[in-house]
């Protein structure tokens, strides 16, 4: 079973060793933070250079490690410069990459948006010039590059997870934040994902504290909306089918926890899960694994249900005998869509 770190960051856990681990936790993210604002400090005093790809470039980031919700969000975008006749890359640096060449998060945007390249390099400025000088793109969706500030972006999108959006407060390792929350001066709008998992007033208080940092930024208000489920390789089933239903979970995200919430309000009835590292590469030993768990089952359990990201690794429809599902789904926003597509259509490329 995984280690559950966020009990331990959070504070929940309150025994002897777990107090201990958070002081040495403490400790670590001294000489974290402090690269962290050397870095910033480079780029905002010029010492490190910010190169131009001579297109519109859109970032799409976090503060936190983990799962915010941004591919959903990326994909919207995608789709909403597409309708625009605007030719879109998407580029990252693809963490997690295997044999293949492309990480999980590539062949779900793939399999999402076939029409759209993705040029994954750890050096999204090199990913960008092949994007727009042999793809001949004319405007960049860079996915997770708050942090990489070598490519100079039109517009900075800054995903907030609401369900947890401020990483328990710390910096890595001692929490989730890769930055400062005084970091968020330099996006251009926030995009409050999963506002539906949390109460208004938490809403509320989430904004308030975003605006607390930087007061004129937009919020927009955003929630995963489930659609259907897919089974491999492209057969949709209805969400009808989990509703009422005893099913499993397995994923491999940055927060399985804000998933299986979703699932239980299409009315699924979870009866066990099995949470592993994010971006796992799903290996032959692993899902064994899986398959000897699935079989240990006491009740009787109707699927398995895992994310697209989940799907396009394991590949199969069935585990242990038990039916493999991917829930699907896509963004909807909640509020202010108006700012989004004004600050969207400010970035189109001035010849569309």
């Amino acid at each position: 079973m995984a280690f559950d770190f966020r009990s331990v960051m959070s504070g929940k856990r309150k025994d002897s060793l777990a107090v201990l681990m958070r002081t040495g936790l403490s400790i670590a993210k001294l000489p974290y933070g402090l690269g962290v604002w050397y870095r910033n400090l480079s780029f905002d005093n010029g010492r490190n250079e910010i190169h131009r790809c001579g297109v519109p470039v859109i970032s799409v980031g976090n503060l936190t490690t983990g799962g915010t919700g941004k591919t959903p969000i990326v994909c919207f975008l995608a789709k909403w410069f597409r309708s625009k006749g605007v030719r879109v890359a998407i580029v990252s640096r693809g963490y997690g990459r295997g044999e293949s060449g492309s990480n999980d998060e590539a062949m779900e945007l793939h399999a999402r948006l076939p029409d759209v390249p993705h040029v994954q390099d750890p050096d999204r400025v090199e990913a960008a010039r092949i994007a727009v000088e042999e793809l001949q793109t004319e405007l960049i969706l860079m996915d997770d590059g708050f942090q990489h500030r070598r490519l100079h972006r039109n517009l900075d999108i800054v995903v907030v997870d609401a369900t947890e959006p401020f990483g328990f407060g710390h910096l890595l390792p001692r929490g989730l934040l890769r930055e400062p929350l005084s970091s968020l001066r330099r996006a251009d709008i926030v995009m409050l994902s999963r506002s539906d998992a949390v109460s208004e007033e938490r809403t509320v208080e989430i904004t308030q504290r975003i605006h607390h940092v930087k007061a004129d930024i937009p919020v927009v208000r955003c929630t995963h909306a489930p659609t259907s489920l897919l089974e491999y390789p492209d057969q949709t089933r209805p969400l009808a089918d989990i509703a009422g239903q005893n099913i499993a979970v397995v994923s491999a995200i940055g927060n399985p926890e804000a998933f299986k919430e979703t699932l239980r309000k299409c009315g699924a009835n979870i009866i066990d899960s099995r949470d592993l590292p994010d971006h796992d590469a799903y290996s032959p030993e692993t899902v064994k694994g899986i398959r000897e768990w699935c079989r240990s089952f006491v009740a009787p359990v109707s699927m398995i249900v895992c994310t697209h990201k989940d799907l396009v690794k394991l590949c199969t429809d069935q585990l242990g005998g038990v039916p493999v599902a991917a829930l699907l789904v896509e963004l909807k926003l909640t509020s202010d869509a108006k700012v989004l597509e004004r600050k969207l259509k400010a970035a189109l490329p001035t010849e569309s």
